[in-house]
């Protein structure tokens, strides 16, 4: 009977859009994926699933995605937006856009393990896509695989019950 009840909310809670983030890219625990009724803008917080991309299949063969629903069965990611289509983002020593700096935005060559990573190149956002970034020195986000399609956004992250390590 209790493993029962313990299916039931875990697929009410899927169902009411609630998901556990485990990852240190924004704080950990309990977060909903609220319905966004307009388009995406500069500093959203989202729920977004990843292209299913050669880079994104790379990026969880070296277990930076964990396994979820989305396309390439991997868990939508928490990332804040911080450029929309037209934007000009200049990549170097640390990320840039339309000439001011991003804080917390400094650039990696290599990943925990010591592998080496890839900046992606700079430019303009295109049409239809977001460009995406998280404060956590080790998150993986559009510094490295680029800007991603507005059509993965699953709606705004909230907070729910939540705690930084």
């Amino acid at each position: 009977m209790a493993g029962l009840a313990a299916i039931l909310a875990i697929v009410t809670a899927l169902a009411g859009g609630y998901r556990i983030n485990l990852t240190p890219s924004e704080p950990l625990g309990l977060w909903r994926i609220a319905p966004l009724y307009r388009p995406a803008a500069v500093n959203d917080l989202v729920f977004i699933c990843p292209p299913d991309t050669a880079e994104m299949r790379e990026a969880r063969a070296r277990g930076y995605l964990r396994s979820g629903s989305c396309p390439g069965g991997v868990a939508p990611l928490i990332k804040t937006v911080i450029a929309v289509a037209g934007q000009h983002i200049e990549i170097g020593v640390s990320v840039s856009v339309d000439g001011r700096v991003v804080s917390s935005s400094s650039l990696s060559l290599r990943d925990g393990k010591g592998r080496s990573l890839t900046p992606f190149p700079s430019g303009i956002v295109p049409p239809g896509y977001v460009f995406l970034h998280s404060a956590f020195p080790g998150s993986y986000d559009s510094r490295y695989f680029g800007p991603v399609p507005i059509s993965g956004i699953r709606g705004l992250a909230q907070e729910v019950l939540t705690y930084v390590p």
